[in-house]
């Protein structure tokens, strides 16, 4: 537990050393798995930064991204992604992070920043001592500096409130110096069976890839994907069966999602109750496609089967939503999230099922021209969506 135990730690002393409070950076919310953050510039604008914190961590470094088109941030971000060894670790990426941004705009480092370092030393994998420097806050509202480096016990009251998440008895770590170092949640007992044993192959999957020097997309990529569907697993919509996800031949980059409801007043539903009536089906079905890049650049979604007409949905069953494109598409965005907006564009779009014999057939080649096609288009006259004259 000793790799968990240094990671709350740090996590505790970048929340004391940058409270809400703090003039330049603040921590707005910190868990084992994601901080979220945010930076005042030289002008006062709050950019707001998320690090995820994935399953190989400390072996590969947080996942961070905000979303802006400031140059500075994205370099600042960019090596980040790009550091090895103890650097890897939560709180030298955010000393690393708040000096970098300050430099670069022109602004002293907080005091505070002296405060926040490592006492270990050598392999970020062993060897540390267990007690990592937090520091006090002070009135007003800066993490002041101290000599007293404090436990886990003689925090304990100050910490009794904090997220669930940070309790060691929801988390268990495995260490293999020779493969990623995962930090796997006791609270997937809340996951059906069925899904954990998906889980589970895929893990075993990307170890086998691993030995055999085969690996296929990024880590950032995987363990993004892999944190969504574990969250869809626990997720209430998914259980409700509103919709369902299977993995393509067991391809974590490419995803087959089923519809099974929308809006009950709306005709696009029942529609799905005559398809079930005449064809033995209750759902539309849409094919998710991931790049490396992910969460940076969003899926390509394109519906596979029944014929839709209406609903913004294009030649080839791409669908016509500026969230789907680079201009359009934040990296805090989810799976989840985007499957329920799509259901409310197709509603909103009136979308129907087109019943009986017709000759269009959908495809990823077409839904991907037509879609690129689209894009050229609004990028030259704008997006609105729904159409102008619906308000």
């Amino acid at each position: 537990m000793a790799c968990l135990n240094i990671l709350k730690q740090e996590i505790r002393a970048i929340e004391s050393t940058f409270p809400r409070q703090h003039e330049r950076f603040q921590v707005l919310s910190a868990t084992v798995d994601e901080l979220t953050c945010r930076f005042i510039d030289n002008k006062g604008k709050k950019h707001e930064i998320h690090g995820n914190i994935t399953e190989t961590y400390p072996n590969t470094p947080p996942v961070w991204f905000c979303d802006t088109d400031d140059p500075t941030i994205s370099a600042v971000l960019e090596h980040l992604s790009n550091t090895n060894g103890k650097n890897n670790h939560i709180i030298e990426q955010v000393r690393f992070l708040v000096s970098e941004l300050c430099l670069r705009n022109g602004l002293s480092e907080p005091l505070d920043l002296k405060c926040l370092h490592l006492t270990h030393e050598g392999s970020p994998y062993r060897g540390y001592s267990e007690s990592v420097p937090t520091s006090s806050r002070a009135s007003s509202g800066h993490g002041s500096c101290s000599g007293d480096n404090s436990s886990d016990e003689d925090n304990a009251d100050d910490e009794s409130d904090r997220d669930e998440d940070l309790d060691e008895e929801d988390v268990e770590i495995h260490i293999d110096f020779e493969e990623p170092t995962a930090i796997t949640k006791k609270s997937d007992g809340d996951i059906g069976v069925e899904h954990l044993s998906t889980l589970e192959r895929l893990k075993q999957n990307q170890r086998e890839d691993y030995l055999r020097g085969a690996v296929t997309g990024s880590v950032q990529a995987t363990d993004r994907l892999m944190k969504e569907l574990r969250d869809i697993y626990k997720s209430d919509t998914f259980k409700k069966r509103i919709y369902t996800v299977e993995l393509v031949n067991d391809n974590l980059y490419e995803w087959d999602v089923k519809m099974f409801s929308v809006d009950s007043e709306s005709p696009l539903m029942a529609d799905l109750a005559l398809l079930k009536e005449r064809e033995g089906k209750d759902y539309i079905q849409f094919r998710f496609v991931f790049k490396d890049n992910y969460p940076f650049e969003p899926p390509f979604v394109h519906i596979v089967a029944p014929i839709i007409t209406g609903g913004y949905v294009l030649v080839g069953g791409a669908i016509c939503m500026e969230l789907l494109t680079k201009q359009g598409w934040c990296a805090a965005y989810n799976v989840e999230s985007v499957i329920m907006q799509i259901a409310a564009t197709l509603v909103k779009g009136k979308a129907r099922i087109q019943f009986g014999p017709n000759k269009n057939q959908y495809s990823l080649a077409r839904a991907q021209q037509s879609f690129k096609s689209l894009v050229q288009i609004h990028e030259k006259n704008g997006w609105y969506t729904p159409p102008k004259e619906d308000g």
